[in-house]
């Protein structure tokens, strides 16, 4: 076939990467043995997909729902269901049935498949929270749910190395992205004072004349981006394919990696006439969208190209997030709906291929219909959607995408990316259903190639036919997809859904992207070899720099602990001051406080004498160079202190400084007496040496800024309240 002649040698697996054995000792009577966990709990999420779309008949949108949860804070526990979380609630109830099923055979052999099906329940708990929250503080809260339970879940083999670092490498940056959101979301309910999302929509005009606007916007763009594997954010989705790909269906083809995407869309109806957010948008998605579609070209492992193929779908989507317009709100809708549909079912014909041939390498599979007639059915249907041919859902989302591109002033840089990130598309459709099942199978094998369980049959067959349905009479989605545009574009009128399409036009762009995929699917190789010629991309891309990273902070831990944990007690106390004076001067500058000082005229005598003691105690005890004596010295600043406590109005910590100190000088005298037979350490007296120049300034630092300080509080009005409560208990 097409691909098999290619110079690049081809991967050759000696197990299983999902359920960690030969493959040979797969069959299918394994399934047949007792009843798997999978099957009950699917009926979880097909339940609530269920009573969901019996909702969703009765009762009307919107959906509300709060009760207090943190109330000091201005916390609630709020829901709001409109048609954009509708659209995601059927995405993930919907698939995850499917995924739950498939998941039933797909581990059906593997030791960990109840660990595997409960964290896609609480996964799928996650994701219902996320985008039912009208709170964003709550929905953050869900956010990180989704980005431990996907950490867990990617790297469920964890005997395997390379689970182990894709979990991490997906926490890491995953996780970093969330910090940088609820930086964002905290700047914003600031601004506008409230962390509901439904009251800062309302209020976006408002919004948008304060300056901090865009510092809020950018803090969430780079939560959103590491979510939904933006560039520089992109690497980690792919890499993510070591998970069992009842996983990778779930996760990176209908829920997790569009939770992003969701919150983009989400507030695109507060700032979609932001040119900061255009530009950003359409900007960040277009590149990632031709940066991913390149990558496909260089991978031979069919899940790899899906994900890839995935990254370029997300980064369409947020270029359409950013165009302005009610028929680029139409275009998200419809490609979410139609990329699950179409994507889920490849990730299981990828599963299937692994599970009954025990190998996802494009160069070691051809002519597999022979073999596995079933899954070459659901292959070529999910391509023909993903291709974009008519009669399919997908022909309705590449329509709705040209229409959305015509409505506006769009680059045509843009368009020309666009129609490349198609071609590859199209490319990548023809390897997953006609390169990988037509054709001679002349790949030696070392087990019979075979059809896999209807369980694993049944969920991509049901995804690929709601597609092809949806496509012929696309009136069936028409109601939910107008629910969710007019959620993104308030202006949109629901009942205009069909008078979007456009038939011509939608055609002429398919030819288009037909032509160019073929191309594409015939220099495959070459263009493969051409990119994997080009080294130096690997050395400065992000992925680069995240591994570089991570090399440079065991260097960077190694050195700072010499640095700072070196055994030197006059290390430690410079360094404990030194941060102290600059804590303080950071604070003192921060501030800005107006200098009020304190009249010195209403200090009294014994105040002013206590003082002097401190003074001078602290004087002396610079130039002092016996221990004991510089002990005795320093008392003197601690009885002074007590003097101090005992004429302003706190007898009882007087007397305990009193007794403190009197303790302490005692015992330490006792020990420094001890401590004159020991021979004297040369070196200890060299570095005490050293340091004096720098302890002397750090000291004069630390005890003006911390005067400063003292002096500045003691300006300030006296609160009772502390010692009033006191005295209440007391009596």
């Amino acid at each position: 076939m097409l691909l098999s002649s290619g110079r690049i040698p081809a991967w050759k697996p000696t197990a299983n990467p999902i359920l960690g054995e030969p493959v040979s000792s797969i069959t299918r009577d394994n399934h047949r043995r007792g009843c798997n966990p999978g099957l009950l709990l699917a009926l979880v999420p097909a339940v609530l997909l269920a009573l969901l779309m019996a909702a969703l008949y009765v009762v009307p949108l919107p959906w509300r729902l709060t009760w207090p949860w943190v109330p000091s804070l201005g916390v609630e526990f709020a829901l709001y269901v409109d048609g954009l979380s509708a659209q995601f609630l059927l995405l993930i109830t919907g698939i995850g049935t499917m995924v739950f099923v498939y998941g039933a055979g797909y581990l059906a052999e593997n030791p960990r498949r109840n660990r595997v099906f409960v964290l896609l329940l609480l996964f799928m708990a996650a994701m219902i929270g996320a985008v039912g929250s009208d709170n964003l503080l709550l929905l953050f809260v869900f956010w990180e749910l989704t980005t431990v339970l996907s950490f867990l879940l990617i790297g469920v083999d964890h005997d395997q190395q390379a689970s182990r670092k894709s979990a991490q490498q997906a926490l890491l940056v995953t996780g970093s992205g969330g910090l940088f959101l609820l930086a964002g979301i905290i700047l914003l309910g600031q601004i506008g004072g409230s962390y509901s999302l439904q009251t800062l929509l309302t209020q976006a005009p408002l919004l948008q004349e304060d300056s901090r606007l865009k510092a809020a916007l950018t803090l969430i763009f780079i939560g959103a981006f590491c979510k939904s594997a933006q560039f520089p954010f992109h690497f980690w989705l792919p890499n993510a394919m070591s998970a069992p790909t009842p996983v990778s269906a779930y996760l990176h083809s209908a829920t997790m990696v569009k939770l992003g995407i969701y919150l983009l869309a989400r507030l695109d109806a507060a700032f979609s006439d932001l040119l900061f957010w255009q530009y950003a948008l359409i900007s960040t998605g277009t590149f990632t969208a031709v940066i991913a579609a390149i990558q496909t070209i260089r991978e031979r492992d069919l899940k790899r190209i899906l994900a890839w193929s995935t990254v370029a779908t997300l980064g369409t989507l947020t270029m359409l997030i950013g165009l302005p317009g009610n028929s680029a709100a139409l275009a998200v809708a419809v490609l979410f709906f139609a990329h699950a549909l179409y994507k889920a079912p490849l990730f299981f014909v990828a599963g299937n291929l692994d599970h009954g041939v025990g190998t996802r390498a494009i160069d070691k599979l051809t002519g597999m219909r022979r073999y596995m007639p079933w899954t070459a059915i659901v292959a070529l249907l999910a391509a023909l959607s993903m291709a974009g041919l008519p009669l399919t859902f997908g022909f309705i989302a590449k329509g709705a995408i040209v229409h959305a591109k015509e409505q506006v002033d769009a680059l045509q840089l843009v368009s020309y990316a666009a129609m490349f990130v198609n071609g590859v598309s199209v490319a990548v459709a023809a390897i997953a259903a006609i390169h990988i099942f037509w054709g001679r199978d002349r790949s030696p094998r070392q087990v019979q190639p075979h059809e896999v369980p209807v369980t694993m049959l049944l969920p991509p067959l049901i995804l690929v036919v709601l597609g092809l349905l949806f496509g012929l009479v696309p009136t069936l989605v028409d109601p939910a997809l107008g629910a969710a545009v007019h959620a993104m574009s308030p202006g949109f009128d629901i009942t205009t859904v069909s008078e979007s399409y456009e038939f011509l036009a939608v055609v002429k762009a398919m030819l288009g992207a037909i032509l160019l995929g073929c191309v594409i699917l015939l220099s495959w190789n070459r263009l493969d070899l051409l990119l994997r010629r080009v080294h130096r991309l690997h050395k400065i891309g992000p992925e680069a720099w995240y591994w570089r990273s991570l090399e440079f902070l065991p260097l960077l831990a190694a050195r700072q602990t010499r640095l700072l944990q070196h055994g030197r007690l006059p290390y430690y106390l410079l360094t404990m001051i030194g941060a102290a004076t600059l804590l303080i001067l950071i604070l003192l500058l921060a501030a800005r406080p107006d200098w009020n000082w304190p009249d010195l005229q209403t200090l009294n005598a014994p105040v002013f004498g206590a003082s002097l003691l401190i003074a001078a105690g602290a004087l002396v005890a610079m130039f002092v160079r016996d221990h004991l004596v510089l002990l005795l010295v320093s008392g003197l600043v601690g009885y002074g202190c007590a003097v101090l406590f005992l004429f302003t109005g706190a007898p009882d910590v007087a007397f305990t400084q009193f007794a403190v100190e009197t303790i302490f000088v005692v015992v330490v005298a006792a020990v420094l007496l001890r401590l004159r037979r020991t021979p004297l350490d040369m070196r200890a007296v060299s570095t005490e040496a050293r340091l004096r120049p720098l302890a002397l300034a750090v000291a004069i630092v630390f005890g003006a800024s911390l005067t400063a300080l003292v002096l500045l509080m003691s300006g300030l009005p006296f609160d009772s309240v502390l010692a009033d409560f006191y005295g209440e208990q007391c009596l």
